[in-house]
């Protein structure tokens, strides 16, 4: 038996005000597949993740993330942020807590687990993102990139079906990128189901599944990798890529 999709777009649109953000969008994606997501600045990519977890509500069209219908009010915005976890271009840790506090917190509140096992859980990915040796720090004595694994620890512990990130390097010094990358390549290889706005097209060859190429708020082109990267369709996705990788 196939399964469904984890997330199914359909015609989703989006306005600010005049500006249309999302112009009838959409997109599917399948348990275990990573989506890379690219395009201009103001394209609507970041929009259009936020979308998948509640952070935004679209104005037109259907959205079901996890077999619910997202939609504005929707009782189920709640259990969907435990099941789509989201990591940002800031890090968003609170800054009064040590790593392991910032990563215990919703495990307990939300989940309702005992210190011990949130305790338990958040050493778990704190190992996985290779800062073991960081838990009883405050995140002002760590790294950029350090702080972006944390982030990415965090959203790890409410063991989400689906990850989201947006721009997730785009914050860090160019020394500190490779660590995250590595990181999100491991996650990748471990069979998440990730959905990546990025700039990073060394990565998005890497791990992507397939590759999303917006523009203007519309999905432009949808191509596998070696597809999108050697021989794209659009001309504008060529101009993009020509841009970008200094072709």
């Amino acid at each position: 038996m196939t399964q469904q999709p984890v997330i199914i777009a359909q015609d989703i649109s989006k306005r600010f005000n005049d500006f249309q953000a999302l112009d009838r969008v959409s997109l599917t994606v399948d348990p275990g597949e990573r989506v890379v997501i690219c395009g201009p600045s103001g394209s609507g990519k970041s929009t259009l993740i936020r979308c998948f977890n509640g952070l935004e509500t679209h104005d037109d069209g259907k959205l079901t993330v996890d077999g619910r219908e997202m939609s504005e009010g929707s009782p189920h915005i709640r259990q969907l942020r435990q099941d789509v976890g989201m990591v940002f271009q800031q890090f968003n840790l609170f800054p009064h807590l040590t790593v392991l506090e910032n990563l215990m917190i919703g495990p307990r509140k939300v989940r309702g687990l005992s210190r011990h096992k949130a305790e338990e859980l958040a050493r778990t990915y704190l190992d996985r993102v290779h800062i073991p040796e960081q838990a009883d720090k405050k995140p002002e004595q760590l790294s950029g990139g350090q702080q972006q694994r944390v982030a990415i620890a965090r959203a790890l512990c409410m063991e989400p079906r689906v990850m989201l990130f947006d721009e997730p390097t785009s914050a860090l010094d160019p020394e500190m990128i490779g660590e995250v990358l590595d990181v999100m390549v491991d996650l990748a290889q471990s069979g998440m189901t990730m959905v990546v706005v990025t700039h990073e097209m060394g990565f998005a060859r890497k791990v992507a599944d397939r590759m999303v190429f917006m523009e203007a708020g519309r999905i432009v082109e949808i191509a596998p990798p070696e597809k999108f990267f050697s021989n794209p369709e659009t001309r504008r996705a060529q101009r993009f890529l020509n841009q970008i990788l200094g072709h």
